[in-house]
């Protein structure tokens, strides 16, 4: 095993690698074909990469594999790695960007792994290094990992656009969770935190101040809570729009769905950004409340879900569970704007009183 033949397994594997990289090149640069490959192929293909990890696995099981048999299972390897690649790529004919980003990111994970692997199988080659042999499993393992995934790929535009509102739905829920953990500050516990501090050591410094600082005062609690009715209503309306958008799967018909898939999209990029004010509202509670940053996400808010009405109303449905939860949002946005509004009125007033009392 001289060290000519694992320079020229590095020289073989090199040229390989530079392929796949050309191809993922010029598949980025052009459009799919007309002819649409179905998914289930891209899954059976990847089924068959899976085979070609479990060989290359089996390769050092036991006595060090051959120079040759290294080659040819690197060979062998990338040439349905190579048909993998084509397959996923036609197979986002008539895609939407949303599952367009799905199947982009499976094969990626895919590629990696198999990069990975080959690597791998190659480093080993001459080593003497028993335990880095031991390592071989993991490498094949990620692979067959990476194409089981391909499964849980979505099938449909509207399945993947359905997938991507839910995780707004469910960043949301969590924004949620962390209001309701916020509380109101208390006197007596302020007292003894004093007391806390005059006889602690540094090292509770960090804790106490982290009690502290998370506490809201009774004005800042009441935004909070509004919030939390905001977030909650938001909450409501995207979820009522995913039952909405799942009635309507029957309408996505494969060779005239354009029209309604952009709406989808609209949709899931106005409740993309409706998520994030909601990310915004939740950062913005933590005292000193930032009481316009607050006001700027409502008013974006309200926006959004006209925009959304509007673009639901589109479609040759209506849903008065839909129509109620935007009406129950809105509601809750004046709410708050409304307490906004007095309490900017009333910390100025504090401060004008303020300012008389030391003159």
């Amino acid at each position: 095993m001289g060290k000519s033949e694992k320079e020229e397994l590095y020289r073989v594997l090199t040229a390989h690698l530079d392929t796949i990289h050309e191809t993922l090149q010029v598949l980025d640069q052009t459009p799919p074909s007309l002819e649409k490959v179905t998914w289930p192929q891209v899954i059976q293909i990847g089924e068959q990469l899976s085979k070609q990890a479990t060989i290359a696995g089996m390769l050092w099981n036991g006595k060090a594999p051959e120079t040759k048999e290294i080659e040819e299972n690197i060979a062998s390897y990338f040439n349905v790695l190579q048909g993998f690649l084509l397959l996923s790529h036609g197979s986002t004919v008539s895609a939407s960007p949303t599952l367009s980003s799905s199947i982009h990111e499976s094969v990626k994970q895919v590629v990696d792994c198999s990069f990975r692997l080959m690597k791998e199988s190659v480093s080993l080659y001459g080593s003497r290094n028993k335990d880095k042999k031991m390592s071989m499993p993991q490498f094949v393992g990620a692979v067959w990992e990476a194409c089981s995934a391909l499964k849980k790929v979505p099938a449909t535009n509207v399945v993947a656009i359905g997938r991507a509102m839910t995780q707004v739905a469910v960043s949301m829920k969590d924004v949620l969770r962390e209001i309701k953990e916020l509380k109101p500050e208390s006197s007596d516990l302020k007292d003894e935190a004093s007391d806390d501090t005059r006889i602690s050591g540094p090292e509770d410094d960090d804790l106490i101040e982290d009690d502290i600082g998370s506490d809201l005062s009774p004005e800042e609690m009441k935004i909070a809570q509004l919030a939390q009715g905001v977030v909650s209503e938001t909450l409501v309306t995207i979820k009522e729009l995913i039952r909405l958008i799942t009635s309507l799967l029957k309408l996505e018909i494969p060779d005239d769905n354009s029209k309604f898939v952009d709406s989808l999209e609209k949709l899931l990029k106005t409740c993309q950004g409706m998520g994030a004010q909601i990310d915004e509202i939740g950062a913005c509670l933590y005292p000193p409340q930032e009481i316009a940053a607050i006001r700027l996400a409502l008013e974006k808010i309200s926006s959004s879900i006209n925009e959304v009405q509007i673009e639901v109303e589109s479609f040759q449905t209506s849903s008065d569970s839909f129509v109620e939860a935007c009406s129950g949002l809105r509601t809750v946005l004046k709410q708050m704007e409304s307490e906004l509004d007095h309490y900017g009125t009333s910390e100025l007033a504090s401060k004008m009183q303020n300012v008389a009392v030391n003159d």
